[in-house]
């Protein structure tokens, strides 16, 4: 530690800190108790509690004084802005540290990816803890622009800021034993292997815990988290745009034990973050649930902290960061003032953090072949009833139903009575030409379509259309935007989203990202969708780890069984 000698003559008392926080009602998450105290800060650490001389003295007043909170798991490209961006958005919320997994960015950009998000991260005033991606692709059903071996993962373990290797979601291939997902593992080299088994149970998941897996944030189930919970997995429990799961899952948590659990966003939208909140947020629910401010509270600071081994993270005492949040009330949980290494970086909900500069963006990634309506056409020669991707509200997971298939002429088409669409994905990375086409069923568009290239995890097209021209119409404007989100309506593009940064992220200020995706919403909902996130439902509908029926570029994905399955049903 730097000028240490130093400190502890601060520490002794014998020269003054450079900051003292007076008159605090200190929220003290190891004790599990609230006690008045000063807090003397010196150099961005807390030096000692009690009585201080300072240079400086911020006096609370009685207010809370809390650690800053800790996100457990999360994909930064999820909110669709750059990082010094997304740090405007979630430090008046209190966040101080985040464990992320760059996963989307590597999908497209391979290594590259993650020195992306390195650099990007540099000087926000929050410190960044990064998992290396573990299933670059997710699964060999897919087309992404990368693949990522264990020997590239054991390449950049040793980084300081690298805690470990991410959610392994190729579950099926860990509890078989798979040589290739254990080499993934190996090169974790002793730091921390995340999860990624949703609906997993019995004897599969007692051999994905034997393997060396020590979390998991994809429980949606109670009984499904207490067995993980029982096995020593630490439970994140996630709450995020689309994947809440809170409700469900924080009846579970007890005094006795929290301290194997944590809070996770995973995947929010930056309009859901600032009219939410983040951690804060999920703290906030737990509360209102009925568990303990002081659990809620260690939930979101020093168990993820300890869980990750984040040094000097997640608590107020002497040799950690001074990263703080200030509180009227504990119950209500709304975060007054935000405290970085003993700076003051948002108060009332304004960021007052520093202004940091995005840095160069990575190479372009749009690179389709795409014929037009002849690579989305479904002949009706297949069979007379096919299946169904079924969105499941506020899950990525789905179900798999069987329909009577809709003809016209020779063709399958969508079928707006019953709420089913065609919906296609088109790879963009290496101009291979591949093209998946499905149907599914939750959208309840009544016209146009829908397009991303925010498409977990390969994140190549994706459209959903109630006929072939808009959908190929989407495609066009994807393409002509560089990567980003659209909504068409009789061949025209109404709104959308320029997302030129791998096809995941703008360019632009929060605010303006923010608008775009309210219009986007709005010009959805005014083709007739009625799904609350309907760009990030979309995007989960190619997550082929998923149960249980999924798309590709390459086809339909069972999901469960892991391989491609015919869309018609005999």
């Amino acid at each position: 530690m730097r000028n240490l000698k130093h400190k502890l003559s601060v520490a002794r008392g014998e020269v003054p800190a450079e900051l003292l926080f007076k008159n605090a009602q200190l929220v003290n998450v190891f004790s599990g108790e609230i006690h008045p105290a000063d807090v003397a800060v010196d150099d961005g650490r807390v030096i000692g509690i009690g009585e201080y001389d300072a240079r400086e003295v911020v006096d609370l007043g009685g207010a809370y004084l809390a650690p800053g909170l800790i996100d457990g798991h999360f994909h930064v490209e999820s909110t669709m802005v750059t990082v010094p961006e997304f740090a405007r958005a979630v430090v008046p919320h209190g966040t101080s540290a985040m464990v992320i997994d760059p996963h989307e960015f590597t999908n497209v950009l391979g290594k590259e990816g993650i020195q992306y998000v390195l650099e990007a991260s540099k000087g926000v005033p929050i410190d960044f803890f990064i998992m290396l991606p573990s299933c670059i692709p997710a699964t060999h059903l897919e087309t992404s622009g990368a693949r990522l071996h264990a020997a590239d993962l054991a390449d950049m373990i040793n980084d300081e800021r690298i805690a470990g290797v991410a959610e392994l979601m190729n579950y099926p291939g860990v509890f078989l034993g798979f040589e290739t997902e254990l080499a993934k593992i190996r090169a974790g080299k002793g730091k921390l292997i995340d999860g990624h088994a949703p609906g997993l149970r019995g004897r599969n998941l007692n051999a994905y815990a034997l393997a060396g897996i020590r979390s998991d944030h994809e429980s949606t189930e109670l009984e499904e988290a207490r067995e993980k919970l029982r096995l020593g997995m630490h439970l994140l429990v996630r709450e995020g745009s689309t994947e809440r799961n809170l409700e469900h899952i924080i009846p579970l948590v007890t005094p006795q034990n929290a301290s194997n659990c944590s809070f996770a966003t995973d995947d929010k939208l930056p309009g859901d973050l600032l009219r939410e909140g983040h951690i804060d947020h999920s703290i906030r629910k737990a509360i209102s649930l009925g568990l303990a401010p002081m659990t809620a509270i260690q939930m979101g600071t020093i168990n993820t902290a300890r869980h990750y081994r984040l040094r000097n993270h997640g608590a107020i005492a002497p040799r950690y960061w001074a990263d703080f949040v200030v509180l009227d009330d504990l119950e209500k949980f709304v975060v007054r003032r935000v405290y970085k290494k003993g700076e003051l970086v948002a108060e009332n909900g304004e960021y007052r953090g520093p202004e940091v500069a995005a840095v160069q963006q990575p190479r372009k990634t749009m690179n389709v072949r795409f014929r037009g309506a002849e690579d989305v056409a479904v002949s009706a020669e297949g069979g007379k009833n096919i299946r169904v991707i079924e969105i499941v509200p506020e899950q990525i997971i789905t179900n798999s139903v069987t329909v009577a298939a809709k003809t016209a002429g020779d063709q399958v088409v969508s079928d707006i009575s019953r709420d089913i669409l065609k919906l296609v994905v088109v790879e963009r990375h290496n101009a291979t030409g591949n093209v998946g086409v499905g149907f599914v069923r939750g959208f309840q568009l009544q016209r146009g379509a829908l397009g991303s290239t925010v498409a977990h995890d390969a994140h190549n097209v994706v459209v959903v259309g109630v006929n072939d021209s808009d959908i190929v119409a989407a495609v066009a404007a994807l393409q002509k935007i560089g990567g980003g989100q659209v909504a068409i309506d009789d061949g025209q593009e109404i709104a959308a989203l320029p997302l030129p940064i791998a096809g995941l992220v703008s360019d632009q200020p929060l605010p303006e990202v923010v608008e775009k995706i309210e219009a986007l919403k709005a010009a959805a909902a005014r083709l007739g969708c009625s799904l609350p996130a309907p760009f990030m439902s979309l995007s989960f509908l190619s997550l082929s780890p998923i149960p249980a029926l999924k798309l590709t570029d390459q086809g339909l994905v069972d999901a469960v069984k892991m391989k491609l399955t015919s869309l018609f049903v005999d």
